[in-house]
């Protein structure tokens, strides 16, 4: 478990990260999103020792990061993957990690075939590598002491699809054997359809959190659908009759009811329907509106208002 309480750091007269606090459970994903710039890099090198906080603080099981004795075999980071001897091979690099922390050699190859890096990548040196590969050793690197937590700042950055796709798989099956993963991004898409809870910042402070049903309830103001049918006209009249606002939309219609009602309209109207989805705003129109604050570019229509290793408490 990652406790965050009441974390503020300063850099003079500048707020990095302003009073934020939340909790990261085991056997749960969750997204840290916000533009960049917002915190989020900040808050998760306080929670790593990296970065003093200027009042507040950051625990891991209950324990401070600098307090945990060899914290590889208890918690993985991931904060920069460029961010090792450009001139080591990525075998030796993690060969140095399982060494510090006290690891069979054995886990090295485990590592690396988890991650998809072949005997001839491995044997590269890192300045060659490229970012898609630069990402995997360090998620090799993170996972290496096989820990009860994950902390990963951007991990998807410089992968290709095949790559992301493999990425929410990995932290899916890691929180699924009771690991406690925070993933953060700026790409909403990629991390909501892994995250169980989404903790949305902006300007250094909590703006929105929730699982994906509450955030798209707060970002609808309202039920609404957009449907498409064989007689629009027809859906439309007894949309109208049971007491719906029904508008024109695109080849179809924007209903204010949920898509459960528009079907249920439809089916006892005997009517076919081609396409029915929820219309109300998505997720990544309430992250732009509470965070366009944050945002360098203006953004137009949005208002500027297997067990793991023991050891600690995921």
């Amino acid at each position: 478990m990652i406790t965050v309480d009441r974390l503020t750091k300063s850099y003079g007269d500048y707020t990095a990260v302003d009073d934020v606090s939340f909790v990261c459970q085991p056997g749960r994903v969750t997204g840290f999103l916000g533009p960049n710039g917002a915190g989020k890099t900040t808050t998760m090198r306080v929670m790593v020792g990296l970065t003093l906080p200027t009042s507040g603080q950051v625990t891991i099981g209950g324990v401070r990061y600098h307090d945990i004795p060899n914290p590889g075999r208890h918690v993985g980071v991931l904060l920069d993957a460029s961010a090792q001897h450009a001139g080591r091979t990525g075998r030796e690099i993690l060969t140095i990690g399982a060494k510090t922390m006290g690891l069979p050699m054995s886990r090295v190859d485990e590592m690396l075939k988890l991650v998809g890096l072949d005997d001839t990548e491995a044997k590269r040196r890192l300045r060659n590598y490229s970012l898609g590969m630069k990402q995997r050793l360090g998620i090799a690197h993170a996972l290496l002491g096989d820990p009860s937590v994950l902390i990963l700042d951007e991990p998807a950055n410089g992968l290709d699809p095949a790559g992301i796709r493999w990425m929410r798989g990995l932290l899916k099956s890691y929180a699924d054997r009771g690991g406690t993963v925070l993933l953060s991004s700026h790409l909403l898409h990629e991390v909501e359809q892994i995250a169980d809870e989404m903790i949305l910042i902006g300007r250094g402070r909590i703006v929105a959190r929730g699982d994906r049903a509450t955030l798209l309830a707060q970002a609808s103001g309202g039920p609404s659908a957009l449907v498409v049918s064989l007689d629009n006209a027809a859906l439309s009249q007894g949309l109208s009759a049971r007491g719906f606002t029904v508008e024109p939309a695109g080849a179809g219609l924007r209903v204010g009811a949920t898509p459960e009602d528009v079907g249920r309209a439809a089916l006892e109207a005997g009517i076919v329907l081609t396409d029915l989805r929820a219309g109300g705003a998505g997720l990544e129109d309430l992250f732009l509106e509470l965070t366009s604050g944050a945002a360098r570019e203006a953004v137009p229509g949005v208002r500027t208002s297997a067990p793991l290793n023991g050891g600690l408490p995921a």
